[in-house]
């Protein structure tokens, strides 16, 4: 269930340049799911929106939940500068998350790349499978890498080559002659559609995570919205609201 609180900031710290890890002390913890997100209020009301953050892990006695988060405007960097003790204003848990009881074992690509490699901590945790973790970056600043290498085995792609295979996901994926039964995918848009096409040529399925920009996140305002094979039962076209019937999707099922 969905509801708005006044949460509070356990720690903080910069994990990369302009990349900041919080764990927030939340009764939302205790239902959150892989995939799924939540909006946070600035104080500053002239920045307006919430922003949507992913769920990158939930603690083992599901009162805390933590995010990893690029600062990226004024919402952003104003939560950056939070300390322990401070109130945090939240609502969650939102969207859906990733099936990932499908992937029970089964040889699974887990793929993240940029601020999309966060989501991808809480599944590998979950996930009993045989888990290939993929993770891009744009060079060695490699956030999470440690926490991944508990839970499956982790190959790098950098953009500039600084750490295991220079290029993309897709380039690591082909550099270690990889290969899986399934896909589970967050990342930026030309990723998601490397993953979709992927997963199309060796018929195999794809779950993927899309990002996208947001106004309200509970999906009143239809700002967020993906062309979808199927007629959406709430508008009753071939589109669907990030926020609610996503952001994971069937990667067949959208056009992207």
């Amino acid at each position: 269930m969905k509801q708005k609180q006044t949460a509070s900031v356990l720690s903080q710290r910069e994990t990369a340049p302009g990349i900041y890890d919080m764990w927030i002390k939340t009764t939302l913890a205790s239902d959150a799911k892989p995939g799924q997100f939540l909006c946070i209020y600035p104080r500053d009301k002239s920045t307006l929106l919430p922003r949507p953050i992913s769920i990158c892990e939930v603690d083992e006695g599901r009162t805390a939940l933590r995010i990893v988060y690029r600062v990226a405007g004024a919402g952003t960097g104003e939560f950056s500068r939070y300390h322990a003790g401070e109130d945090i204003n939240v609502m969650g848990t939102l969207g859906n998350g990733f099936p990932f009881e499908e992937a029970a074992g089964k040889r699974v690509f887990l793929m993240g790349g940029g601020i999309g490699v966060p989501p991808i901590l809480e599944l590998a945790k979950r996930m009993e499978a045989d888990k290939y973790i993929v993770a891009g970056y744009r060079d060695s600043k490699t956030f999470l890498k440690e926490d991944f290498e508990k839970y499956g085995r982790v190959y790098i792609a950098t953009e500039d080559g600084s750490v295991g295979t220079r290029g993309n996901v897709m380039d690591a994926i082909a550099a270690n002659g990889l290969e899986a039964d399934m896909i589970y995918a967050c990342g930026p848009m030309p990723m998601l559609r490397a993953v979709k096409a992927y997963a199309a040529e060796h018929q195999i399925r794809a779950y993927i995570s899309l990002e996208e920009h947001m106004a309200c996140g509970v999906g009143a305002c239809l700002g967020c919205v993906v062309k979808t094979r199927d007629i959406d039962s709430h508008s009753h076209v071939h589109n669907a609201r990030i926020c609610t019937e996503g952001p994971v999707f069937d990667a067949e099922a959208v056009e992207i």
